[in-house]
């Protein structure tokens, strides 16, 4: 019996996750010469020296071998102390699941909680990871507008609304990306409230919570409702620790267990000497100080960009308060779509944002800006698109 040839096999769920417009932008403007980009969500301040010597000790004292799948006991302890000294929130270390980013986190969330058949309302504009994890799921996808004119909140009104009786998980983000919004403590209890009346889990994903301007505070969503939020966090902006891939979900006893479950498979343990590298961070005043001058920085780069985009003609910033992004409304006269209008001034301006699509319908329209950027090339990037808007 003859079979017929395949060059390759390949599942189908692969072809429903659609590749990040994000990266087909950055590809573009890698191919170009002088470009300045205003799109990558990552910190560019070196990892805390304190942090970065810690893993080093650890690799001396041979912190080589494999962990607890849910991570080591005392890193865990560190986290939970975390939550008690800045928030107030007692944590429980079985409760707590080292994770390989808030990446990780979300997706064993999601697929330890969504099956077909199952809901999940995600906001728009939302993070491009959301989509993707439910559609692995196999779950239906529910978008609830976040709106200018509530400041782009979820609005606990349209959150009851889109509640349908297979709903089972609401995903927030605050501070957010990719608008740098901020919640109030009452929309955050208002949905904690709405969540336990319907019997929902909340999948809370903050790793943008210590860069705040303006007085802005950050409200965990476990203070509100622990029984129902997964929350996800990382060390990767706080610290400026992106490529150290560490992170760590805190969830409900019978939901941790199946997500510690679903980790031992796909990941097995983070790797040992970063988590050791992860108690320092968490438990030095060094390192908190030095999150303290990246905040600052931020906030003097975020003035700088907001003033350089309130001059500018066709362009007209939402101010945020939180994160590292400004999220930036097109003149609807220069008649450009948001993808149009990232082309056009890649083309014309060699400055790379992220069209406001990439992170769903409702950011047509849009665009998002990062000022994670050295001040020089942020004052050369809004001057070159100055330049390039005032000739249209």
């Amino acid at each position: 019996m003859r079979y017929k040839k395949r060059k390759y096999f390949l599942a189908g769920r692969i072809n429903i996750i659609q590749r990040s417009k994000i990266r087909e932008l950055f590809e573009k403007a890698s191919k170009m010469e002088n470009v300045i980009s205003l799109g990558i969500g990552e910190p560019d301040f070196d990892t805390p020296e304190v942090i970065k010597d810690a893993a080093k000790r650890a690799l001396d004292e041979g912190y080589t071998h494999y962990t607890p799948n849910a991570g080591i006991p005392e890193f865990r302890e560190a986290i939970a102390e975390y939550y008690k000294d800045f928030y107030k929130v007692d944590v429980d270390i079985d409760n707590i699941l080292v994770t390989a980013g808030a990446y990780e986190a979300t997706y064993l969330a999601f697929q330890s909680i969504l099956e077909q058949g199952d809901d999940v309302i995600i906001p728009d504009p939302a993070f491009v990871c959301y989509v993707e994890d439910a559609k692995i799921a196999e779950a239906g996808i529910i978008r609830i507008p976040l709106r200018e004119e509530h400041k782009f909140r979820l609005n606990p009104d349209e959150l009851v609304e889109a509640i349908t009786k297979r709903t089972r998980m609401i995903v927030i983000n605050y501070p957010n990306n990719p608008t740098g919004a901020v919640m109030k403590k009452s929309v955050v209890k208002a949905i904690a409230d709405i969540a336990q009346d319907y019997n929902i889990y909340i999948l809370s994903d903050e790793p943008y919570e210590h860069f705040l301007y303006e007085g802005a505070k950050h409200y965990p969503m476990i203070k509100y409702a622990p029984d129902n939020t997964i929350l996800a966090n990382s060390f990767s902006k706080t610290f400026a620790m992106t490529g150290w891939r560490l992170g760590f979900a805190i969830a409900p006893k019978q939901v941790i267990r199946d997500m510690i479950k679903l980790h031992a498979y796909v990941v097995g343990n983070v790797t040992s000497f970063v988590q050791i590298a992860g108690i320092t961070a968490l438990r030095d005043k060094r390192s908190w100080e030095a999150v303290e001058r990246m905040r600052q920085v931020y906030d003097e780069r975020r003035k700088l960009v907001l003033k350089y985009l309130n001059d500018m003609p066709h362009l007209q910033p939402f101010k945020p308060k939180g994160a590292f992004y400004i999220w930036v409304k097109i003149d609807p006269e220069l008649d450009m779509t948001s993808e149009d209008f990232a082309d056009w001034l890649l083309d014309n301006a060699r400055v790379v944002v992220i069209p406001g699509t990439a992170f769903g319908k409702q950011g047509e329209g849009w665009v998002r800006i990062s000022y994670a950027t050295e001040k020089d090339k942020l004052i050369e990037a809004m001057e070159r698109m100055k330049e390039a808007l005032s000739k249209l």
